[in-house]
């Protein structure tokens, strides 16, 4: 299991916790030292069934800075999944990739039902 995150980010501490209290075991990811490829976005983002928006950090600094609340309803996949490669910091965390189950965000109840469903 990939664990994504961004140290600094409270909802990422409060979901390392949250795993290892639950013992899940995972791999931890640095999410601006090591930025998510179009490709593994591609792949996470046909594989979680979610919409696309959910990818994205919205309350994030440079979503608003780039104003992207009202530039993405133009832009297509291709073009938002590619300018999410282009920087961690546009990118919603944690996101949790384990096979076909991917995660974005913290949502506890959905992590427990979720997780547990696989390991089970």
């Amino acid at each position: 299991m990939l664990f994504i995150e961004y140290p600094k980010c409270s909802t990422c501490q409060k979901a390392k916790k949250w795993l290892d209290a639950h013992g899940v075991s995972y791999t931890d990811r640095h999410i601006v030292e090591e930025n998510p490829t179009y490709e593994e976005l591609k792949q996470w983002y046909t594989a979680s069934g979610l919409p696309l928006k959910r990818f994205f950090n919205t309350s994030g600094m440079l979503y608003k800075e780039m104003q992207l609340k009202d530039k993405l309803p133009i832009m297509s996949e291709e073009e938002q999944l590619r300018l999410l490669a282009t920087n961690g910091m546009l990118v919603k965390r944690p996101i949790i990739v384990d096979g076909d189950l991917v995660l974005t965000g913290f949502k506890e109840d959905e992590w427990m039902t979720k997780l547990q469903r696989k390991e089970a």
